[in-house]
């Protein structure tokens, strides 16, 4: 067998023997079954199949590139894990970027870790497995964790205890799936940022979303910036609401000359008939002074 690795966590002869042993392994409970699970064996690449439970699917080429110059020079650090099939086929658990470098490397074998698991703790393992890797991105973490509760059947509070993760920040990932697909792809390739995408949340319809998204891509805003654009953008779609359904003839021509005086989009909320409040929109300490000089002028 080639060496997949410079430094040799076994001895040949026990590794070999390990091999031998785990064709007549299918469970838990078989024989050599407690000398199989948890050790490391050398398994040939072409025996292995890809999970297709696997919750991830970008595979960035270059990263892979990476890692296969990285293990020509210093082996693989890092077994793979997976679980036992039949005679002499495996499923990936996790590992599946050193798998794919050792093929582009063309090395035969590859040290791996046995598990014997059902198709569920398969899938809960591939799933909690990226959820802790650092290069997943937020879209990825966010399928991960849906998967988790509509496939696992584990609620927020389980997920929060097996991947020692805050429950409202299980929350904040699962919302990014409200979102447009558009703007999910935009967080995936890296254009915008996972607080980019919470700050579009808090947007409501589908299309000012995408105009936000646009506007951030355009202007290059920061988190901050979108946070108050969506800001003043719901105060403004709510003042709009109030003035188109509810303001009577005369309290709209009212608001056309305090617009044309104070040369400001200015906005009236009522509460009841005849009863509200003046909104005097600024977006800064200049046209608020600018708004206060008018004010005190009328007076």
């Amino acid at each position: 067998m080639a060496k997949a690795y410079k430094k040799q966590p076994l001895g040949r002869g026990l590794s070999a023997l390990l091999s031998d042993q785990i064709e007549g392994v299918e469970s838990a409970n078989d024989k050599d079954a407690d000398q199989i699970i948890g050790n490391i064996i050398e398994i040939p690449l072409d025996q292995i199949k890809i999970n297709p439970f696997q919750p991830r699917t970008n595979f960035e080429n270059e990263k892979i590139l990476e890692l296969a110059n990285s293990i020509s020079e210093l082996g693989v650090i890092q077994p793979i894990t997976v679980r036992k099939k039949g005679a002499k086929s495996y499923e990936i658990i996790s590992g599946e970027r050193r798998l794919r470098a050792l093929q582009f490397l063309k090395i035969k074998d590859i040290p791996a870790y046995v598990r014997i698991a059902n198709d569920q703790q398969s899938l809960e393992m591939a799933l909690v497995e990226n959820i802790q890797r650092e290069d997943l991105d937020p879209i990825e973490i966010a399928l991960c964790y849906q998967r988790l509760m509509d496939e696992v059947m584990l609620t927020q509070d389980e997920m929060s205890r097996r991947v020692g993760k805050k429950r409202s920040t299980i929350a904040n990932y699962i919302r990014l799936l409200k979102l447009d697909p558009i703007i999910q792809s935009g967080i995936r390739d890296k254009f915008i940022s996972m607080g980019h995408g919470r700050a579009i949340l808090s947007v409501e319809k589908s299309e000012d979303q995408l105009k936000l998204y646009k506007k951030i891509l355009k202007n290059s805003l920061s988190v901050r910036d979108v946070e108050l654009l969506a800001k003043k953008q719901g105060k403004t779609n709510l003042g709009n609401i109030k003035s188109e359904t509810k303001l009577s003839k005369n309290l709209n021509d009212e608001l056309i000359k305090l617009r044309k005086v104070f040369n400001s989009k200015v906005n009236i909320r009522l509460k009841e008939k005849d009863n509200g409040t003046i909104l005097f929109p600024f977006t800064n300490i200049t046209e608020f002074k600018t708004l206060i000089k008018k004010l005190n002028a009328k007076k």
